[in-house]
């Protein structure tokens, strides 16, 4: 395979890839980028040859540098995260704390987190950025999760799932650690 087959082919592959993850059909990433559907769908299907400026368009509609529409080695089929890698970015008061197991990128993307809260700890949180939701599942003891204001008590072995783009808040009222892990899905890509 020549060098421009194989750009091609990747360029194929990352936009086919990248428009899924937008939940984009064909027309509305045409539309975006500024170019015709049926470029869209010759590039798609690597038989295209398009011009730097019709990459560029694409790649900002995608919200991608153009470096990443071009490389044409394919992302791994699985990216491993160990024990190293995995970093605690939260410490609560009285010892409790927050690792980032692992995650995705570019967005969306979807974190993965395990959490321990001691007696009495409480962990605030922002609204995250529109679209996004969050997925929890309490392993031990009780969570208590207030979206909006409102409280919700989160026994072991219960899976909650909410909009992460309003105002919460996790804590522990028990006299147990409370351990859960929490996947974060920032669905909507910046357009």
């Amino acid at each position: 395979m020549s060098d421009a087959e194989e750009i091609g082919e990747a360029v194929a592959r990352t936009v086919r890839s990248l428009r899924s993850a937008h939940g984009w059909s064909m027309d509305q990433l045409a539309a975006r980028a500024g170019v015709s559907k049926g470029v869209l769908v010759a590039l798609e299907q690597g038989r295209g040859n398009p011009n730097l400026g019709t990459l560029i368009r694409i790649s900002e509609a995608l919200g991608v540098a153009l470096t990443r529409l071009v490389q044409v080695e394919a992302e791994p089929a699985v990216r491993l995260f160990p024990p190293e890698r995995q970093v605690a970015l939260w410490h609560g008061p009285a010892g409790g704390m927050g690792t980032l197991l692992g995650g995705s990128d570019p967005r969306p993307s979807i974190e993965l987190w395990k959490w321990e809260l001691l007696p009495g700890e409480p962990h605030p949180s922002d609204a995250h950025t529109p679209g996004t939701r969050e997925i929890l599942y309490v392993e031990e003891g009780d969570l208590t999760l207030t979206v909006d204001g409102t409280p919700l008590v989160v026994a072991a072995g219960s899976a909650a799932v909410f909009a992460g783009d309003r105002p919460h808040a996790y804590a522990n009222h028990g006299e147990v650690p409370c351990r859960y892990v929490l996947a974060v899905m920032d669905l909507l890509a910046s357009c």
